[in-house]
């Protein structure tokens, strides 16, 4: 048998749960929302318009590109896509967390902020995802409906005239630091994928590495970056770019030194919005009751936020909705730092200490959050 992606070709953490699939091998098969049995029965069953969303070969349903993964892996532990040395997973679930959360405002300035010079692909994108058997034209007067609403997150993200140049410089930092490593390293921690490529993938692929303005701007400013996001939609381990590189992590729970300069970049331009982040969510959680949703008004929500959140970041003042769904995936990275036994955190704090990451694997949150029926909660 074989599973079912819900998913489409335009959307991000959809490039994330396929990307997994494709690496761990799994037989699937990928479906659009356009198709009627979306509505009649993958919707009903979670209870709100998301995607991806996997339905097993069992028939369970699940949505999140994180649980879909979490669920395969319990059941295949084979390939491994994701490596056991502690300090090595650490640094794949701080990237998880980077890469899905963290990087979602510039995918999203950078196919919403160019919508004009892109607006043929992104109305055939949404168009195909959204409706099925109608006309070009048809379908594209359906997507400019949708795109509107898409359109209008960017504000929520700090997306502004005054923030745009500082979201763009951050990304071309990190892109220069990522296609360095690239050249030398088919994945981050080098020759197996894992679950930080997986959430790396999320904005850049999707956003970033396909629609026309910044995957232009990706091959030529970083074209081993691109090639990576090629890699890592192709079933073999090895391609054959890098002869006689074993496809096996780095050894002895090491740190690429490539990497550990993609980190410098990544955690140096992360905390500022993750410390404002925590403090928000602190203080909304504070008098809030276990399982109550974590959502500024109480709805459900993919991507909520309880509250807006303000800081200094590279020269402006970043003003946006708070992200505690990044939150609750740094959560997992800082729940692995602090089971690590004494050996293994003390080489951990050498490597953050030199890339700048000691304070966001500390960062107190004072309340804890579970995803139940496909929302966060608090669980404590």
């Amino acid at each position: 048998m074989t599973h079912t992606l819900w998913g489409s070709a335009h959307s991000l953490y959809t490039g994330k749960a396929r990307s997994y699939l494709v690496k761990k091998g799994l037989p699937y098969r990928e479906r659009f929302p356009s198709n009627p049995d979306f509505a009649a029965r993958i919707l009903p069953a979670i209870g709100q318009s998301s995607v991806p969303v996997l339905e097993t070969e069992q028939g369970e349903i699940v949505q999140d590109s994180g649980d879909i993964i979490d669920l395969l892996e319990s059941r295949h532990p084979t390939p491994v896509v994701d490596p056991v040395a502690p300090v090595q997973k650490l640094v794949s679930l701080l990237f998880d967390a980077f890469g899905s959360e963290y990087l979602l405002p510039a995918a999203m300035h950078y196919r919403w902020s160019y919508r004009e010079q892109q607006e043929a692909f992104l109305r055939a994108e949404f168009g195909r995802a959204i409706v099925a058997n109608k006309t070009r034209d048809e379908r594209r007067d359906t997507a400019a409906k949708v795109m509107a609403f898409f359109n209008g997150f960017l504000p929520n993200l700090g997306v502004f005239p005054e923030t745009i140049p500082a979201i763009e410089s951050a990304y071309l930092d990190l892109m220069e630091a990522l296609d360095e490593h690239f050249q030398w390293h088919p994945y981050l921690l080098g020759g197996r994928p894992s679950r930080g490529d997986f959430g790396m993938m999320a904005p850049l692929f999707a956003h970033l590495g396909r629609d026309p303005v910044p995957a232009g701007i990706m091959k030529a400013k970083a074209p081993n970056l691109f090639r990576w996001t090629e890699r890592m939609n192709s079933t073999p381990i090895s391609d054959g770019e890098y002869p006689g590189y074993a496809e096996t992590y780095a050894a002895d729970d090491a740190i690429p030194e490539t990497l550990e300069a993609v980190m410098c970049v990544a955690f140096a331009d992360w905390l500022p919005g993750l410390i404002a982040d925590a403090d928000c969510f602190n203080a909304w959680a504070a008098d809030k009751e276990e399982g109550a949703i974590v959502s500024r008004t109480g709805d459900r929500q993919v991507h909520p936020n309880v509250g807006k959140v303000e800081f200094d970041w590279r020269g402006v003042t970043y003003r946006r909705g708070s992200q505690p769904h990044m939150l609750w995936m740094l959560a997992a990275a800082q729940a692995h730092y602090a089971g690590m036994n004494v050996e293994a955190k003390a080489r951990a704090d050498t490597v953050l200490g030199r890339t700048g990451g000691s304070d966001i694997v500390r960062l107190k949150l004072d309340r804890r959050m579970k995803r139940q029926s496909n929302i966060l909660v608090l669980s404590d």
